[in-house]
């Protein structure tokens, strides 16, 4: 079998690579090129750098495969980067990793697998995927503190069929153990954890430099409308947020919601902040099609943790979640994933908080 492994110059894909050759299959190396700054300029932060390109292709010499980069720069700043100003811009706090999967990355290796005359796709994700008679089904990592189901809950059958993840039955541990005995340089990097597209200065400066509509001055109001306060930019705020305010009223206060078309941001107690349930728009599922039972658990941001709820249709792709205990910091954009235990259902993004305060 000829398998064509994303190498992100991570541990993770770098010892995907090296089990699959182990396996004794064919491998080929692939990075995306997804995004330069300035005058053409490479990131220096965050996932897709230089050096990250740098490290995929030495730990592909290592294990003695071919190695490619591949251009999707355009595609990325319009399908990811473009939609994530936009989203802020429209007061929701979206998840650029969810749709840099769904929208591009394996939308892209699938098509270049079948290209290069590959059979399988393979990634160094933390998930595990079982197939019995009922199709294809995507479940949690083994190592549960790196589960990456989360930004992955829009695979259904075609893409798991055409897909393997080596490292979801591992630990992290485990895979820098494998990564140190294979002499790999890769073995002690850390993971990343930051955007590639910001740099270091972080989203709000990236935002206000590339997209200055997105971060005009407004006033900040409590829930009874009062105004307290002024910000430079909705951008800046986050619902759940309880530092950086800009305001002192005594005790805590959060953003409860924020309003682009008048440009207000609104602040409230921690109960103001609780919500019942939430609308989902967009929703697909990994089995093509919804379960026939409603309880299930949702997931609201990628680390929190999953609680359980219910869920019923709103039709076409939207539904009501209902919470069996109110949630904090329910955020519109925000991926809400539906689960049945370690299985990932599907999920979509939340487009409005329910029976908040």
């Amino acid at each position: 079998m000829r398998a064509l492994v994303a190498m992100s110059g991570g541990v993770d894909s770098s010892v995907a690579a090296a089990l699959m050759l182990e396996a004794g299959h064919e491998v080929v190396g692939v990075t995306l090129k997804q995004w330069v700054g300035p005058g053409g300029a490479m990131p220096v932060a965050g996932c897709c750098t230089v050096a990250d390109a740098e490290d995929a292709r030495m730990v592909a010499g290592r294990l003695g495969i071919p190695y490619y980069v591949l251009d999707y720069v355009d595609e990325f700043r319009a399908a990811v980067v473009d939609a994530f100003a936009s989203e802020y811009a429209a007061g929701r706090t979206p998840n650029p990793c969810v749709e840099c999967n769904r929208r591009v990355r394996f939308r892209a290796l699938l098509a270049r697998t079948d290209e290069l005359g590959c059979d399988v796709l393979v990634t160094g994700h933390h998930v595990r995927v079982r197939r019995d008679e009922a199709g294809y089904h995507l479940l949690r990592a083994r190592d549960r503190e790196k589960d990456q189901s989360y930004v992955l809950h829009m695979l259904g059958q075609r893409e798991l069929a055409a897909t393997e993840f080596p490292v979801g039955e591992m630990t992290k541990t485990a895979v820098r153990e494998r990564a140190a005995a294979l002499g790999l340089r890769t073995a002690a990097k850390p993971d990343s954890q930051d955007l590639c597209f910001v740099g270091a200065a972080g989203y709000r400066d990236f935002l206000r430099n590339g997209y200055p509509a997105a971060a005009e001055p407004g006033p900040i109001v409590d829930t009874t409308g009062a105004v307290v306060g002024s910000h430079r930019g909705t951008i800046d705020f986050t619902i759940g947020q309880r530092r950086g305010l800009g305001v002192a009223l005594g005790g805590r206060r959060y953003v409860v919601a924020i309003r682009p078309g008048s440009r207000t941001v609104v602040i409230g107690s921690e109960d103001d902040l609780l919500a019942s349930g939430c609308e989902v728009e967009g929703a697909t599922f990994v089995a093509g099609r919804p379960p026939a039972y409603a309880k299930v658990s949702v997931q609201l941001r990628y680390r929190s943790r999953s609680v359980p709820a219910t869920m019923e249709p709103l039709g076409g792709d939207r539904w009501n979640v209902r919470f069996s205990e109110p949630q904090a910091a329910v955020a519109p954009g925000q991926a809400a994933v539906f689960y049945d235990g370690v299985e990932v259902l599907g999920g979509g993004t939340i487009g409005r908080a329910t029976g908040r305060g």
